[in-house]
């Protein structure tokens, strides 16, 4: 059928670990970047809350775009660029990446045919544009084919899937060139209204500022809405986000922070192990299961479970001694295994692995589990009048 006053566009949507995103091909999309981010808005239908007249979900975890094509470097297979899509205006912000969302990339490689696949495990060298970093995904693959089922269970998901491994090993330093941007590893920031709050500034996968949860008034174990309800916490923590943002180098002056870099630095609350409700199943955590308590803030809204590059940053910040997150770090943890967490929605284990070399800590290992599933494929159909509003 043909659209005269249309033009379509070849699109997947896939689950990616806890979050859910919109996959087009480099090579479909317009060149000059303002029609290019045109065409991408009015697929998703934003700006609007609802995201009623395109394919969003209305959601922050929901409104995430992939933009994937064939890489020319040597290190990698295909080229990923990130974009959170904002709900209420035309805005998408390219300044990080999602590691959610980079579970689904290479099984959606795979089968667009971009790379071969080989039985059982197709590793895939993706190169993350946002951040200038080359990460691994091993995708497990069944005749010919990315396996989506299996007995892998992770929090946030609603069923069981096959495991991904993501080794973000060398996403370290991914927004300011180094795993500590500071090279210290606790920082004070004098905050406006707020005061002076200690902090902890690292980046890999994605660049985070931690803090105690005691330091706000918090126990860890509050949920999503808990913290999302209380505008004055919110409003705190977005200015303790932004001027880490500055004191990390991302941005010159904090306020550019909460203006054009919305989604980077992450911010994510620490607390020693406690029993809380899981806001999901109603369940209750044990304190037992998980080293220590966090909470990731993303886009101005408490993550309903856990982002994976902000598991990536708060693995390594967890095997950095004196860090903030090491300090409520349980101390009878076995050593050899994975560092475990619990988020609103469950417990997450990454495999870090962090050494000393030249009297500066490398990241030698940040390998996370996530599963992924394609969910839908067709075309998007955006009518040129669109385009010229």
């Amino acid at each position: 059928m043909y659209y005269p006053e249309t033009e379509k566009y070849r699109c997947v949507i896939m689950r990616g670990g806890t979050s859910k995103g919109i996959f087009l091909l480099e090579n479909d999309l317009p060149l000059e970047a303002e029609l290019r981010d045109k065409v991408i808005l009015n697929i998703f239908g934003s700006p609007d809350k609802r995201q009623i007249d395109g394919l969003g979900g209305a959601d922050t975890l929901t409104s995430k775009l992939a933009i994937i094509g064939p890489s020319s470097r040597e290190d990698a297979e295909v080229n990923y660029t990130f974009g959170q899509v904002d709900l209420t205006s035309s805005f998408i912000d390219y300044g990080s990446n999602c590691g959610n969302i980079s579970s689904a990339v290479g099984p959606y490689a795979i089968q667009q045919g971009l790379v071969k696949a080989v039985e059982p495990i197709t590793k895939v060298r993706i190169y993350n544009t946002n951040t200038k970093k080359t990460f691994v995904s091993e995708v497990p693959v069944e005749n010919g084919r990315p396996k989506e089922t299996g007995d892998f269970k992770l929090a946030g998901a609603p069923r069981t899937g096959a495991r991904i491994n993501l080794d973000f090993a060398g996403t370290a330093g991914a927004q300011t060139g180094k795993l500590l941007p500071t090279g210290r590893v606790k920082d004070i920031l004098d905050v406006e209204g707020v005061g002076e709050v200690t902090v902890s500034l690292v980046d890999a996968a994605s660049a985070t500022v931690f803090i105690k949860a005691a330091d706000l008034g918090l126990t860890g174990g509050e949920t999503p809405q808990e913290i999302d309800s209380d505008p004055q916490l919110l409003d705190k923590l977005e200015k303790i986000r932004a001027k880490g943002a500055e004191k990390m180098g991302i941005v010159k002056k904090w306020q550019d922070a909460v203006t054009g870099m919305r989604a980077a630095p992450l911010i994510a609350l620490v607390a020693p192990s406690l029993d809380y409700v899981d806001f999901i199943t109603g369940s209750t955590i044990q304190a037992e299961t998980m080293d220590f308590a966090a909470r990731c803030i993303f886009m101005q809204v408490t993550h309903k479970t856990y982002s994976a590059t902000c598991t990536v940053c708060t693995g390594a910040a967890a095997l950095l001694p004196g860090t903030v997150v090491n300090e409520v770090m349980r101390k009878d943890r076995d050593e050899k295994e994975p560092v475990r967490f619990g988020h609103p929605g469950g417990i997450i284990d990454i495999d870090a692995r962090v050494e000393k070399e030249g009297g500066e800590f490398v990241l030698k290992r940040a390998a996370v589990g996530r599963t992924a599933r394609r969910i839908m494929e067709g075309y998007a159909y955006v009518p040129y009048q669109y385009l010229q509003d």
